[in-house]
């Protein structure tokens, strides 16, 4: 049973503790459904995980255009795992998300963030943890994050304000 909760980040160094939180909770065959308004934060987040998890890549550019960005070697719960990190922007249906063999990443040892993971519809797992971004009316760099996940997760992410 999933839970939802959720939580509000004043900035992108709460966001990034946030992170480091929900990658401890993270796994093999993980698929992280990001969605929200255009600027909501999605790549911020995206990113933090992706460096909590141990992504080396200094840079971790946006897949916008290339898709999907594969990172090998990096060490989740001691196991060796690998992320793939998806931007779904530019596509318009189901269809097109199918092509891209994206339900490949779905199984260990892939952890797989999907940005504008909406576009994506049934092809996403239901197993898929769900990340709500939105703005807080007037503030710039503060966000609310909704977790639709299992309660344990939530129980690793507690933050709170």
């Amino acid at each position: 049973m999933k839970v939802k909760r959720t939580y509000h980040l004043n900035d992108e160094e709460a966001t990034q503790i946030w992170a480091k939180r929900l990658a401890k909770g993270l796994g093999a065959g993980d698929v992280l459904a990001l969605s929200g308004a255009l600027g909501a934060g999605k790549s911020v987040l995206a990113r933090a995980l992706m460096r909590a998890l141990g992504v080396q890549d200094e840079a971790l550019p946006s897949p916008t255009y290339a898709l999907i960005q594969e990172y090998q070697g990096v060490t989740c719960g001691g196991v060796l795992c690998s992320v793939a990190h998806m931007d779904l922007y530019r596509l318009d249906d189901e269809a097109e998300v199918e092509m891209l063999g994206i339900r490949d990443f779905f199984v260990s040892p892939w952890i797989c963030l999907i940005e504008w993971a909406e576009r994506a519809g049934s092809v996403l797992p239901d197993t898929a943890i769900q990340l709500e971004l939105s703005y807080v009316e007037g503030k710039k760099n503060e966000r609310y994050i909704t977790l639709l996940a299992c309660q344990s997760l939530h129980d690793t992410v507690a933050f709170h304000d």
